[in-house]
Formats: structure tokens, sequence, C-alpha cells
């Protein structure tokens, strides 16, 4: 069974604002909070941007040698 607890706490702020740029980037708005109204796409959307940005980041990263 998944968990949905952040497996680093200090990180859950820099992935809130992630998780805000990448639905800002497919046009979807989130309120701070309770967001349980968006639809199955929309949530969708915005977590297909998040991996696409973090491949993204893992290929840059693995051209630059890091």
């Amino acid at each position: 069974m998944a968990s949905n607890k952040t497996l680093v706490p200090e990180a859950k702020d820099a992935l809130e604002r992630f998780k805000m740029e990448a639905a800002n980037e497919v046009g979807v708005t989130l309120s701070n909070g309770y967001n349980g109204d968006i639809t199955a796409r929309q949530a969708g959307s915005i977590g297909g941007q998040m991996v696409k940005k973090m491949i993204e980041k893992y290929e840059n990263d693995l051209k630059a040698g890091k």
C-alpha cells in the first residue's frame, strides 16, 4: 500500500512549490490546502508535468556528469 507521507519532511515546502508551478504550467488553478474539487484529468496533468520536469532534470544532470 502506498503512503502519502513525505520521506524528507524538510522538502515539503519545496515540493508544494513544485506542484504549484507544474499546475500553473498546465493551466490548473490550485489553492493552498484542500484541492479535492479538481478533476482526475487535472490531477493527472499536474502529476504528469511534475514527472516530465523531474526526468528532464535527471537527464540534464546526467549530461553534465552530476
